[in-house]
């Protein structure tokens, strides 16, 4: 009888578990921010689908008019979390793109504001979004005529917030890609011989 009822009990237990809501915890340790591990830059551009421009960083001004190659569309991706959360600065001026309290994007000379920082979501058709981590719902967003669009007159599915990365004319990827080795086909080892 006790056994019968222990072991109910760790049933009731591995059935309580198996309903646990992972999500949340997965979710909090994405927005955790990661002070340990070596940033990783990258250098591309983002390449607007409503304007068909570049987004560039023109100091304290932010635009999306910017021509493939544009000294001010080139931005210097930092990487601030485990998860995808990201600062995006000018490679020209020095300044971050950074949205406002009242969902304005703007140039800031000093990123460490978390009005600076934005969460990469890649979408289902492979444009990727940015996701004010401020302020939850806000995107990164440009009208036809390149001019930025206010947080909170944005949604992830309007065209508005969809870029694709493209790196600048002329440039390579920064890191070198991993080379792999074919074998054809397989050859016997030689032993060396002993003289005697």
């Amino acid at each position: 009888p006790k056994a019968i009822s222990f072991l109910k009990q760790c049933m009731a237990m591995f059935v309580a578990e198996e309903n646990v809501d992972f999500r949340i915890h997965v979710e909090n340790q994405t927005r955790a921010r990661d002070d340990v591990s070596r940033k990783q830059l990258r250098l591309y551009q983002l390449y607007s689908r409503t304007s068909g421009k570049h987004i560039q960083v023109l100091g304290r001004r932010i635009s999306a008019k910017g021509e493939d190659g544009d000294k001010y569309a080139q931005l210097l991706v930092e990487t601030d979390t485990f998860g995808s959360q990201v600062r995006i600065k000018g490679k020209e001026t020095d300044f971050y793109l950074c949205m406002n309290r009242k969902g304005k994007l703007v140039g800031k000379p000093d990123g460490t504001s978390k009005e600076c920082v934005f969460i990469e979501k890649v979408l289902e058709n492979n444009y990727t979004a940015l996701m004010s981590a401020k302020y939850s719902g806000w995107y990164v967003g440009f009208t036809k005529k390149g001019r930025p669009r206010k947080g909170p007159k944005t949604r992830e599915n309007q065209q508005d917030v969809h870029f694709m990365k493209r790196y600048p004319k002329g440039q390579v990827d920064l890191q070198k890609p991993f080379k792999y080795t074919t074998v054809t086909k397989r050859t016997r080892r030689i032993r060396p011989t002993n003289p005697s």
